[in-house]
């Protein structure tokens, strides 16, 4: 049996793979391993290994010890990552590594990964994020990879860029979107009751990660201004979530705590959980904030998502989304749009340029056939 070991190391990216793990866990022919590292297994980001294991089997757990988010604490989690990375994969001895993005945690598991000379298989190269570092670890992990599943065409051309062999590059779309129209996901009093909030007039999920291009001071000050907006904003309930473990996410988090305290149409989370993130899209008005859900995921329950600041920059966007700044005139011409009749209309007609069908039963009959004999390459693809 081909064993077949994914990584994951945060909320947002297990939702993605979560499909694909079931696929592998599901045929008879492969053996699914499972490693989950990062914010999963840090308290302050909710712990959220415990909605895994009621899913899945957890073959070993990487602390990262994620008590801090500076730069250094950062290095620091990564310098554990790629000791325990090293250490899973002796023992393990997977005969392919599955990795989804571009965090840090991904980056040190890949490292590991290419030192071990072990087939890796990256998921959701090409893509750009201008606004964060994540944008070069992303094209680091492409080329230490050996298969390439991208989402778009324009995704692919850009992994060709980077030098790698086309035929081991598969457009088959965003497999966290395959089916997920299908699941029966919870209906307005359920969803109420499953968060213990009531929906208002009008409402919004909200998540902001830092822009970590940017310096503390900055992250601070945009994010001020987001808050100062909120508040002026009528009949609107707004439901957030935490932002992740990077540089400037603890303080963004603190900031979160104290408004909503003080705000009982508010309600803070450290994490929904994938299918009550995804019911919720289907009882609020937008997205908004700067997360990768609002242009990846939102686009197919036709919701709209107001994109604030950079970090979501150089991504393949669907029309479902309004593009803005931190200024208090940009966030609201943004929600005056969003509330048109035009642009409300227009949600109706939304295609997800992420989403294809049969997604996640490609990439796993790929993982499950191909040919890992020389994999490990020697080249480089010069694109005459």
């Amino acid at each position: 049996m081909r064993k077949i070991c994914v990584i994951t190391g945060t909320r947002a990216e297990y939702g993605l793979l979560t499909p694909l793990i079931h696929a592998i866990q599901n045929d008879k022919d492969l053996k699914l391993q499972l490693i989950v590292t990062g914010a999963h297994l840090s308290p302050a980001h909710g712990l959220t290994y415990k909605e895994i294991e009621k899913e899945f089997t957890i073959d070993k757990k990487i602390d990262l010890e994620l008590d801090s988010d500076t730069p250094v604490g950062i290095s620091k989690s990564m310098g554990l990552a790629l000791i325990g990375f090293g250490k899973a994969y002796a023992k393990l001895h997977p005969d392919i590594v599955v990795v989804l993005g571009d965090r840090y945690e991904i980056l040190s598991a890949v490292s590991a990964a290419m030192i071990a000379q072990l087939p890796i298989a990256h998921i959701n190269g090409g893509e750009l994020t201008q606004g964060a570092i994540d944008d070069a670890m992303r094209h680091a992990i492409t080329k230490m990879s050996h298969i390439h599943f991208v989402a778009t065409e324009t995704y692919k051309k850009r992994v060709m860029q980077l030098g790698e062999d086309e035929t081991r590059i598969f457009n088959f779309g965003e497999v966290g979107l395959d089916n997920i129209k299908q699941l029966h996901l919870l209906n307005k009093e359920e969803f109420e009751q499953s968060i213990e909030f009531q929906l208002g007039k009008k409402n919004l999920l909200f998540t902001f990660h830092p822009t970590t291009l940017e310096s503390q001071e900055k992250i601070i000050s945009d994010f001020q201004k987001i808050l100062d907006f909120l508040d002026t904003l009528k009949e609107t309930h707004v439901i957030f979530t935490k932002a992740n473990a990077d540089n400037g996410g603890k303080v963004i988090n603190e900031m979160l705590a104290k408004f909503v305290t003080a705000r009982p149409h508010t309600k803070l989370f450290s994490s929904l959980g994938r299918f009550r993130y995804l019911s919720a899209l289907l009882h609020v008005d937008a997205v908004l904030g700067n997360s990768s859900s609002g242009i990846i995921e939102a686009p197919s329950f036709k919701v709209a998502t107001i994109n604030i600041g950079d970090r979501q920059k150089g991504r393949v966007q669907a029309t479902n989304v309004i593009n803005c700044s931190v200024a208090r005139e940009s966030l609201t011409k943004a929600i005056e749009r969003l509330y048109t009749q035009e642009f409300q209309n227009s949600l109706q007609e939304c295609v997800n340029p992420y989403e294809r069908e049969g997604s996640v039963e490609k990439t796993k009959e790929v993982l499950k056939n191909i040919s890992l004999e020389a994999i490990i390459k020697k080249d480089f693809k010069d694109i005459l």
